[in-house]
């Protein structure tokens, strides 16, 4: 369906605000409060993304200005003690940036986030230059779609395609995400793909799939036990 959010591009924000290398540490704390976020992208002089400035970066100057933080902490963590003498963007940053294509598809964000434990990410075109974030809300956009436009797209673009003129046998019901697939088709062996492919519809949160093979004719399948009870003798 046209406008279904598929990629980062369909669900990114657009209006970014980011920092320059020499961005004073105030002036920093300052943003972030002003734009209520938690992380701000770093840019060069040519705007492209070369660090990232977290909430984290910034509380270990709190953390480690404390006298009572020990010497062998200190010799433990020597990177984030000088990070916390920082007084420019471009000191404090973690570089270098954990970055996203609009090209990428959700789930790739959503993968890169959680091995980069990050809550957002820089969306960055090929060369490096800023056009965007995503964050853990802005992929989740997609669970909000509607149930009728589930259901169409998983009769279009799966049941259809995989079952031909048998698709009209499968029965496709959805409520808050849940597809549920029932009905009979000739091609048993089709039944995990198309429980697989529903599932990676967009907008769907789980698949029931109870699908089964034809009927069978005791007639025509001589070989095989008929189930049908018979009468006592």
């Amino acid at each position: 369906m046209s406008g279904t959010p598929r990629v980062v591009n369909d669900v990114m924000t657009r209006k970014v605000v980011a920092l320059r290398t020499g961005a004073a540490f105030k002036d920093i704390v300052r943003t972030m409060q002003e734009w209520g976020v938690s992380a701000l992208p770093v840019l060069d002089d040519g705007g492209h993304v070369v660090g990232v400035v977290s909430e984290a970066d910034l509380l270990l100057k709190e953390e480690y200005g404390e006298d009572v933080v020990g010497y062998y902490a200190q010799a433990q963590r020597s990177a984030d003690v000088v990070k916390a003498g920082a007084v420019t963007a471009g000191e404090l940053m973690t570089a270098p940036a954990v970055t996203v294509t609009p090209q990428a598809t959700l789930g790739q964000a959503a993968r890169l986030m959680a091995c980069a434990r990050v809550k957002r990410l820089p969306v960055v075109r090929h060369d490096g230059i800023l056009q965007g974030i995503v964050s853990r809300s802005d992929l989740l956009k997609t669970f909000l779609r509607d149930d009728t436009d589930i259901a169409e797209e998983v009769r279009r673009d799966v049941v259809a395609r995989l079952f031909g003129p048998h698709a009209e046998s499968v029965r496709i019901r959805v409520r808050d995400g849940v597809v549920t697939l029932t009905g009979r088709v000739h091609e048993t062996a089709l039944v995990p793909i198309a429980a697989r492919l529903a599932r990676a519809v967009p907008g769907v949160v789980d698949v029931h799939c109870a699908l089964t093979g034809p009927p069978r004719h005791p007639d025509l399948d001589p070989d095989l036990p008929d189930p049908r009870p018979t009468a006592p003798a």
